[in-house]
């Protein structure tokens, strides 16, 4: 848990400003989670320390909700798929009675000034159903718009997305209504198409991009989801395109290397395998 405030830390003073920081899942599900209670007091000066500091945390219903306003969060996400079969195994819930159940979770937060943001998964692929229909998962985002978040991002959960496929999508949503402010993406790396992706989506007016610190993540539910993109493959790809992130490179590279060491294993990072231990 101490390497994890540090972790933190290291990535605020690389420069993000959002970190999502934790989970408040029962840790009976997701064990790796179950220090978020000894977490979040380590965190609280952070956001003073560096001003525009966002820590958001995952909440899954309203006993999580509970635990995060406890603990002062001021923003929260929720989680649901556009698939049937992955809400089954993710939530032990179809994908409409996932919806009904952050209704409350939502609604609450909002009260208390807590911004929601919604997390889709499953956008392009799903391994139990195969291709997502795009119609399905417009439905579903606009119906986590309309119950109150104020960003939806779509997941391409298992990585089998391609820039055409995310083009045609993010058009959907336009043509539903849906600005292009309101929407973020979060490509995983498992077929090296995060990059091309993340460019297809910048291009359609898409301005947040989801990414993993050193490329680390996956899902336990969905054992094919492999890496989230990695956030140096996206910032190194960022400045060579002239757009300014305020993310320090070296100082982000350098975290990734020592998070890799902690855990014992090396980064999948490009970029950081690339730039570790070398001028950027």
């Amino acid at each position: 848990m101490t390497v994890k405030a540090e972790f933190i830390a290291r990535l605020a003073a690389a420069g993000l400003r959002t970190v999502e920081a934790t989970s408040f899942v029962h840790p009976k599900w997701v064990p790796q989670l179950a220090d978020a209670e000894e977490l979040m007091p380590r965190l609280t000066g952070l956001p003073e320390q560096y001003p525009g500091l966002r820590l958001p945390v995952l909440v899954p219903n309203e006993r999580g909700l509970d635990r995060a306003l406890a603990h002062h969060a001021t923003e929260i996400a929720v989680f649901a798929s556009a698939t049937e079969t992955f809400a089954r195994r993710n939530l032990n819930r179809t994908a409409g009675e996932a919806l009904e159940m952050f209704r409350p979770v939502v609604e609450r937060a909002g009260a208390v000034g807590v911004p929601t943001r919604g997390y889709l998964s499953m956008c392009f692929g799903d391994p139990w159903e195969g291709p997502v229909p795009t119609a399905q998962v417009v439905d579903f985002g606009v119906r986590l718009l309309e119950l109150g978040c104020t960003e939806l991002s779509l997941g391409d959960t298992i990585g089998v997305a391609t820039p055409g496929q995310v083009g045609a999508l993010l058009q959907s949503f336009a043509e539903a209504g849906v600005p292009m402010a309101r929407i973020a993406v979060h490509f995983h790396d498992t077929y090296g198409q995060a990059l091309a992706n993340t460019l297809a989506a910048l291009r359609a007016g898409v301005t947040t991009v989801d990414a993993s610190a050193g490329g680390l993540g996956g899902c336990p539910y969905a054992k094919s989801a492999t890496g989230n993109l990695a956030t140096e493959d996206l910032v190194w790809m960022l400045h060579g395109l002239g757009i300014e992130t305020g993310v320090d490179l070296r100082a982000l590279v350098s975290t990734s290397a020592w998070m890799a060491g902690q855990l014992g294993r090396p980064s999948p990072s490009r970029a950081v395998q690339a730039l570790a231990g070398r001028p950027v």
